[in-house]
Parts: C-alpha cells; structure tokens; sequence
C-alpha cells in the first residue's frame, strides 16, 4: 500500500483551455460596473489570509531576479 496519490498515467499534451471555456464552464459572467465589483464577496476570510496570499505573490514575482 502507497500513501502516495495515484497520478493519471499521461497527461494530454494540450491541456490548454481558452478563457472563454474557463468562464462558461464556471458560469461567471463579466462585471458591468465599478459598483458591481465593489458589492461583491470579499475573496478572503480573514486579514491574515489576505496578507499570505499577497506575501506568497510577492514572493513568486522575485523568483528568478536574484
């Protein structure tokens, strides 16, 4: 027994979906206005998990530049 997860056996060799298809399948739709964003969920449940994820985007823009 392995505790590793099973893996596809090949991945398809283009993967690539446009992202048109993304958003229909996901069933998103365009914002209209400035007032519709602003009125929308906040994405993040807490401060500090929006500050990880703006330390980890940092963090992944500096790879490579030293």
């Amino acid at each position: 027994m392995s505790s590793t997860p099973e893996q596809p056996e090949r991945w398809p060799d283009d993967d690539f979906v446009p992202t048109e298809e993304l958003a229909r399948r996901q069933g998103v739709k365009p914002i209209k206005s400035v007032d519709d964003l602003a009125a929308a969920e906040d994405p993040f449940e807490s401060d500090e998990e929006y500050e990880a994820f703006l330390a980890d985007l940092y963090a992944s823009r500096r790879v490579g530049l030293a």
